[in-house]
């Protein structure tokens, strides 16, 4: 056994579970989506049917039941002293994050590879003699390309050299170095909420307390609670998405670059702007860089724009934080792969070019989306965005979790707004992508449309209303 999980903890994790009746099934289905998005992880003793009864505020026989339905589709065991723990999943899905073939996978919210992408990597594999002649150890990166990503930040109006650059194996690498070195045992870090859930989890690994700013896809960022945070807490840390916000899709007005500018000023926080998705505009020209004008470190990635597979990310700070980072890479990794390197640098020259392939490809994504939805279901708030990967899609009932695992048994692979949340639910939401083919998007509603009515009919009422909070 590896790991344990408190009650209070498993708690929080489901969100607003009780989806459908009876309701050890739909415990048992909340803990089964935490376990199939890594959420929890094999080996992890879950706490005792007595301990999570009262804190659920159901029975214990409810529980129990939960855990015999789990057995029984194989996601937990008993052992003699541990109680109930969680199994590894299947060895042919070890690793895997692509649902089952000729399945509609919309969980990572990633385009299909830029179409000239191959043709650049035939180009860079013609210089292999010369690739081939370096050491191929640099965990700063090499200097072609940090000098291609300072020259695309000082066309975008942000002074940089090659110095203030470090080349990581894509953002999330980023974003695991930027949190070892800045955060100790207890720090607080900002961050929004709904968000990246892998950058929450490399803040929590590395010790961090999170305090979470929410965004909402009308409102923005709610400034009060951030005016709070910054305040109350003085956080070592912000990580904020301000572009194309993942998943909400909203961009930072000036007047909310403005008060998180000032308050992190005031509070001694360093912000961490994620630039993954700032570029990807669909409607509308390019938008400035946030935070032009101050001291932060920006994360950027080929992930989004390009190719999931190309692992390449890349860090732009201030020189004495490079020193710091680059003196903490090597107990974790000796650098980024050369090839994958030299690809990136010649992409960085046509990445006018991409861009508009890809503002195209999500342009018509999108407006497959939001075309379907409207007229499958018209109960559901579509939100307006302009670009970005995904629409945060709100429902007419708290019941994402749900709707995702009846969405699984017809072959479409969604994540839960219970995914992205950090302090609390989020199952009133669904995340969307709109980055597959048009055919499939519409086949995704379809199926969505198709389970709905028997998800919401098979959720608990209360006086009339449907639940809407956890109980």
């Amino acid at each position: 056994m590896d790991s344990r999980i408190t009650a209070r903890a498993l708690s929080s994790a489901l969100g607003g579970w009780r989806t459908r009746e009876p309701a050890y099934e739909a415990l048992a289905d909340g803990i089964r989506l935490l376990c199939l998005d890594n959420r929890i992880a094999a080996h992890t003793a879950l706490p005792a049917e007595r301990d999570l009864a009262a804190t659920l505020r159901v029975s214990r026989t409810t529980v129990a039941a939960a855990y015999r339905s789990l057995r029984d589709s194989g996601h937990i065991e008993s052992l003699r002293g541990s109680g109930s723990v969680t199994r590894p999943r299947p060895r042919r899905d070890v690793g895997r994050v692509a649902a089952d073939e000729g399945a509609i996978d919309l969980q990572q919210a990633s385009p299909a590879a830029w179409p000239g992408l191959a043709g650049v990597i035939s180009e860079a594999a013609a210089d292999a003699a010369s690739i081939v002649s370096r050491a191929g150890y640099d965990v700063r990166g090499s200097l072609a390309l940090r000098e291609a990503i300072a020259g695309r930040y000082r066309r975008l109006g942000i002074p940089t050299s090659a110095e203030q650059i470090v080349v990581t194996t894509g953002a999330q690498s980023a974003i695991h170095l930027l949190a070892t070195v800045l955060i100790g045992r207890g720090d607080r870090a900002l961050i929004e909420t709904p968000t990246y859930p892998h950058a929450a989890e490399a803040l929590r690994s590395a010790g961090a307390r999170l305090s979470a700013v929410p965004v909402a896809t009308a409102g923005g960022w709610d400034l009060d609670r951030a005016a709070q945070v910054f305040a109350r807490t003085r956080p070592r840390l912000a990580y904020l998405m301000p572009r194309f916000q993942n998943p909400t899709g909203r961009s930072m007005s000036a007047s909310e670059e403005a008060l998180f500018s000032r308050s992190a000023r005031d509070a001694g926080t360093t912000l961490i702007v994620d630039e993954t998705t700032a570029e990807l505009v669909i409607d509308g020209p390019a938008t400035p860089p946030a935070f032009a004008s101050e001291r932060v470190i920006r994360v950027g990635s080929v992930g989004k724009s390009v190719w999931g597979g190309l692992r390449v990310g890349w860090i732009r700070a201030e020189e004495e934080l490079v020193q710091r980072i680059v003196a903490a890479r090597p107990p974790r990794e000796l650098g980024t792969p050369e090839f994958e390197q030299v690809v990136t640098t010649r992409l960085i020259a046509r990445m006018p070019e991409i861009l508009a392939q890809r503002a195209e490809l999500l342009r018509v994504g999108r407006d497959t989306v939001v075309e379907a939805l409207g007229a499958a279901l018209p109960t559901w708030h579509v939100p307006v965005v302009d670009g970005g990967v995904a629409l945060w899609v709100e429902l007419d009932a708290p019941l994402s979790t749900g709707l995702v695992l009846a969405a699984r048994a017809h072959g479409v692979y969604l994540s839960a707004g219970s995914r992205f949340g950090v302090d609390g639910p989020h199952d009133r939401h669904l995340r969307i992508p709109f980055t597959a083919p048009p055919e499939e998007l519409r086949r995704a509603v379809d199926v969505l449309a198709r389970a709905w009515p028997t998800v919401r009919a098979a959720a608990p009422v209360h006086g009339g209303e449907l639940v809407d909070a956890v109980v």
